[in-house]
Parts: C-alpha cells; sequence; structure tokens
C-alpha cells in the first residue's frame, strides 16, 4: 500500500467530493441497515398479529428508505467520479510532465512501451480503485460493522457465530491477496512487452512488409500476447478462489443459523422475525466481505500500478542543471571539446567516445565522417546536453555546457536529428515548432532554404497542409527538409545537422547544401553526413575510428595525410580530384 500512499497527494484538490461520497454512503448504509428491522417487526408484529396496518405502514417505511438509499447512492456515486476522474487526470499530466522532463538516457531505460502503458493502462488501475475506493471501500466496512452490531442487537447468542465465521473470510481474503499481488505486477509487465512490441510493429511497419515479415511479426506478438494471457489466466484462478470459498462459509453460516435460531424459537428465547433479520445481517456481513475480497484484488493491481507509476515520477533526470546555471542571452559559438570520453551506461570501460579533443571556432563548419557505430551522433548530442560527458568537458564560449541551463542552451541551437519526426498537424506548425511566433515569411524562408517550398505548394493545401502521424503522408526526403527547415527556423547561433541529408538525391542534397551555405555563415554548424561530397567545403572535417579521432583537417590537408579519409575519398568520388569543391 506504500506506492499508493504516495499518490493519495492527487485527491487533495477533489477533497470535498471525496470527502461528500463517503458521507452519502454512510446514509445510504444506514438505509440499508434499517431494512431487516422493519422485516423483523412486519413478521412479529404486522403478521403474527394479522394487523394489515402495521404490515402497510412498515412496508411504506421501507419503501421510503429504498427510495431515500437510491437517490444517496446515485449522488454518491456522481461525487466518486468527479473525484476519481480529477484524480486521474492530474495523475496522466503529472506524468507526462515528468517523462518531458526526463532525458535522453533516462528515456533509453524506461522504453517506449512501457512508458505507454504507465500513462494509460497503470494511471486506469489506480484511478478505478480510488472510484471503487469511494464508494465499496466506504460501504464494506460499515456494512460489516453495522450488520455486526444490529445482528448482536437482534440475536447475543447467535452472533457468536461470526467470532468464527469473520476470521475464516478474513483468511481466505488474506491468502488470495498475498497469492494475487505479484501476478498483477507480473500482468503488468507483460502488457508493457505488449506494448512494445505493438508499438514497434506500427512503426516498422513499411519495413515489416518490405522483408515479407508479416507472418513474423504475427508470431511475435502472439507469443507476448499468449504470455500475456496465461498470467491474466494465472491471476484470474487466483481471484476466482475468493468468491466459491466465501459463498461456502455463508451457507454454512446460513445453515447454523437457522438451526440454533429454531432451537431458541422452539425454546421461546427468539421469534421467526429476529431470525429472519439476523440471516439479513448475516448475508449482508458476507456480502461486504465479497466486496473487500474484490476490492482487495483491486488494491493489488493498482498498487502493483502504482509501483509502476512511483518509479516514473520518482524518476531522476540523467541530465541536470548546476546551481545558479548560466542563461546565457547569446552565444559567440565557439565549441570546444577537452579530452572528452562518453558512455551511455556511463561505464568509462566500454566508452563510445574516446579522449576527444578539438575546437570550432566561431563560425565554422565542423564535418564528421565515420563508419557507422564510430560515435558521430553520440559526439553531437553532447553539445545541447542531450547526454553529459563520461569524462572530460564540452565548452560553448570557454563554459562548461554543464555550467548552463538547459533550456537557455539549447535555445541557440538548431538540430535536424537523424531521424526526422514530425508531428500530426499541419507543415507550417512542424515548421515552426521549435518558434511559435514566427511569421510565415519567416517560416517560407526556412522552407525555401531547405528546398521544401517547392514541394510543399504543390499540395492542395499548401502550408496548411495537415500532416498524418509521424509525417506519414510525406517521403523520407520530404520529412528531412522539413526537419531542416525547423532547425534552421529559430536562427540558431550553432547548428547540428545529423545526417539529415541521407534520404534526398544528390541534385536535391546539392541545391541543400547551396543554400545553407549562406545560412550557415557566421554561424558554428556540424555536419554528419555519409556521402563525402557534402562535407568537402568543411572548414574542418573530422574522421571518427572506433570512438577516437583518427585524423582532422581540411578536405586538403586530408587528402595529404590521411589514408583513410582518402580511402574514403576514392570509395566514394574515385576521380582522384583533390582541390576542393567550387574551387
Amino acid at each position: 500500500m506504500r506506492a499508493l500512499r504516495r499518490l493519495t497527494s492527487f485527491l487533495k484538490p477533489y477533497r470535498h467530493w471525496a470527502v461528500l461520497a463517503p458521507l452519502l454512503m454512510l446514509v445510504e448504509t444506514a438505509t440499508d441497515l434499517m431494512q431487516p428491522r422493519l422485516i423483523e417487526r412486519i413478521v412479529d408484529v404486522g403478521i403474527a398479529n394479522q394487523d394489515m396496518q402495521v404490515v402497510l405502514t412498515t412496508g411504506l417505511w421501507m419503501l421510503g428508505l429504498s427510495l431515500l438509499g437510491a437517490v444517496v447512492g446515485v449522488a454518491c456515486t456522481s461525487a466518486s467520479v468527479l473525484a476519481s476522474q480529477g484524480f486521474g487526470t492530474d495523475l496522466r499530466d503529472t506524468l507526462y510532465e515528468k517523462v518531458q522532463s526526463l532525458s535522453f538516457g533516462n528515456i533509453d531505460r524506461l522504453e517506449t512501451g512501457q512508458l505507454i502503458t504507465r500513462l494509460t493502462s497503470d494511471v486506469v488501475q489506480v484511478q478505478e480503485l480510488v472510484s471503487m475506493g469511494l464508494r465499496v471501500m466506504i460501504r464494506a466496512p460499515l456494512l460489516v460493522v453495522g450488520s455486526l452490531i444490529m445482528a448482536i442487537l437482534t440475536s447475543p447468542r447467535l452472533a457468536v457465530m461470526f467470532v468464527v465465521l469473520v476470521p475464516l473470510i478474513a483468511g481466505i481474503l488474506a491468502w488470495v491477496v498475498n497469492r494475487a499481488y505479484p501476478m498483477f505486477s507480473d500482468v503488468q509487465e507483460q502488457l508493457d512487452n505488449l506494448n512494445t512490441v505493438m508499438q514497434e510493429n506500427l512503426a516498422g511497419v513499411r519495413v515489416v512488409k518490405a522483408f515479407v515479415r508479416g507472418d513474423h511479426e504475427v508470431a511475435r506478438f502472439g507469443k507476448v500476447n499468449d504470455a500475456l494471457k496465461m498470467i491474466a489466466v494465472r491471476a484470474a484462478r487466483t481471484v476466482a478462489v475468493a468468491g466459491p470459498a466465501i459463498s461456502i462459509a455463508l451457507h454454512l453460516g446460513v445453515v447454523a443459523a437457522i438451526y440454533f435460531g429454531g432451537i431458541q424459537v422452539d425454546a421461546g428465547t427468539l421469534t421467526l422475525g429476529q431470525i429472519i433479520a439476523f440471516v439479513f445481517y448475516l448475508t449482508r456481513v458476507s456480502w461486504a466481505l465479497m466486496f473487500v475480497s474484490m476490492l482487495s484484488m483491486r488494491v493489488a493491481r493498482a498498487e502493483a500500478s502504482a509501483g509502476r507509476i512511483g518509479e516514473v515520477l520518482s524518476s531522476t533526470p540523467d541530465i541536470l542543471d548546476r546551481p545558479a546555471a548560466a542563461q546565457p542571452a547569446a552565444l559567440q559559438g565557439q565549441v570546444a571539446f577537452e579530452d572528452v570520453t562518453f558512455s551511455y551506461d556511463g561505464d568509462c570501460a566500454d566508452p563510445v567516445l574516446r579522449n576527444i579533443s578539438f575546437v570550432a571556432e566561431p563560425g565554422e563548419t565542423v564535418a564528421v565522417l565515420g563508419a557507422t557505430g564510430a560515435g558521430k551522433s553520440s559526439l553531437v548530442h553532447l553539445i545541447p546536453r542531450f547526454y553529459d560527458v563520461t569524462g572530460g568537458a564540452v565548452k560553448i564560449d570557454a563554459t562548461d555546457v554543464r555550467d548552463m541551463d538547459q533550456p537557455a542552451l539549447r535555445r541557440h541551437i538548431g538540430v535536424a536529428l537523424q531521424e526526422s519526426v514530425l508531428f500530426s498537424g499541419t507543415i507550417r506548425d512542424n515548421i515552426r515548432y521549435g518558434r511559435p511566433e514566427a511569421s510565415d515569411e519567416a517560416v517560407t524562408a526556412a522552407a525555401r532554404a531547405a528546398q521544401a517550398h517547392d514541394f510543399i505548394v504543390g499540395f492542395p493545401d499548401g502550408y496548411d497542409t495537415v500532416l498524418g502521424q509521424r509525417g506519414v503522408n510525406l517521403s523520407g526526403g520530404q520529412k528531412q527538409r522539413i526537419a531542416i527547415a525547423r532547425a534552421l527556423l529559430v536562427e540558431p547561433r550553432i547548428l547540428i545537422l545529423d545526417d539529415s541529408t541521407s534520404s534526398v538525391d544528390v541534385e536535391t542534397e546539392a541545391l541543400i547544401q547551396a543554400a545553407l551555405e549562406d545560412l550557415m555563415r557566421g554561424r558554428t554548424s556540424f555536419v554528419i553526413a555519409q556521402r563525402i561530397s557534402t562535407v568537402l567545403n568543411a572548414d574542418k572535417i573530422l574522421v571518427l575510428d572506433e570512438g577516437r579521432i583518427a585524423a582532422a583537417g581540411s578536405h586538403d590537408a586530408l587528402m595529404e595525410s590521411s589514408a583513410i579519409y582518402r580511402e574514403i575519398y576514392d570509395s566514394q568520388l574515385g576521380n582522384g580530384v583533390t582541390g576542393r569543391a567550387g574551387d
């Protein structure tokens, strides 16, 4: 219950509804507890004396109490729904906000599928417990206590059987809950796996179809789906034990009450109406304990979900601002890597980057080349602090980026990532995602520079064309050009293009490069590219090999001094030209 208690703070804004619901439930329970005593009066006074006036009058009281209980019950349900829905909404908002604050490393560990489950299914489990708790969790204990009191008042002798019956039922419930709790935790974990497979498949559906792997994906989904079914069935079987076991205990109690009550009726110490009322209270107690059983299962499942939610809420971002972090209003754009070592798991024993040192002066264009896995993207991700260095330092204008406020730092950096991620909405909204206040003229200028304007205006709705999820109605090259336009629109002092033209043709890439030359002038730019033709005019070219700088310099200098660079050049161009492009 510790995990659930930590989430009770989300109920505080709705405490008036959370308090009103139990009060209304108290009234409804009281009307229920009065019914058996009224039945006792009808049997022992009305029917025994053949007094129809007592029967009718008492019957009208029963009807009135039933109507009052129904009205109060509806009001109680409404109050509990208002409280639980508000609780769930605030919890989802806080959880989503927390996810937004997490660093790349946190997201890598938690995984997308798990986060989706925690934001949806896990929150629903806890929310439903709150809704039930404000009704059943209050009603059940009130019925148990109230029925016990009324049963003792009705027949103290028969009430002795509760000493045996209640502990027996409580023991059954405790056994079921202890068995079921870990199973419900496993159910949510399997649901994580299911969501992960679904997310991967839907995101990569084109790859699946291209390689005719539909059957494989169906089998993979079937495997995790069957695993979810098996653990869910095991949990359901365990829970199913509670109902029949409690019913058996209840029936034994009813039989005992009628038997021993009959003996007392023969002895003249108990009336028939009292036996009927006692049996009613006995069944009320058993019914309430049945609901406690159901609620216990809800609590077990919600506790597992609350623990998973708490894991996200208690996560500390890997990237944190230091006290009094600098908030630069402007940057010159000098970027220096000083003996930088970086590992994704923080273990320097197997770093992705090793002892990287270089300086990019303001306005310079630095190109980064290297084989897949050489650490190119990892290197540029350290500049905006998507990750922090494991050793050494990355400095901008002689200030360690770890001493800078993250939002302030990133406002001066434009990034077009390797994967062009677009959002549902219009093309215009996607381009000005990083600068929502940008004018239409600025949006158009950025699109022209990225060679995106022509294909955008070719759509019937132009810049107001609505994109599907992740820009599904655009080609890969079109998405990359919109991503470049988005990076350019923020007018960054430092521009990072992470292999952002890999999906465009050579001719379009040449046009983009020509347009970027003017826009990159005066900006410090980092360009990762697979095509060496893209980086010939860079002021500085870094050749990475297994996380180290194997060579650095201009194109002409590298052609003279670096065998690795010459090999890359010859493999792609192979014309023996050593001069700079455009010379």
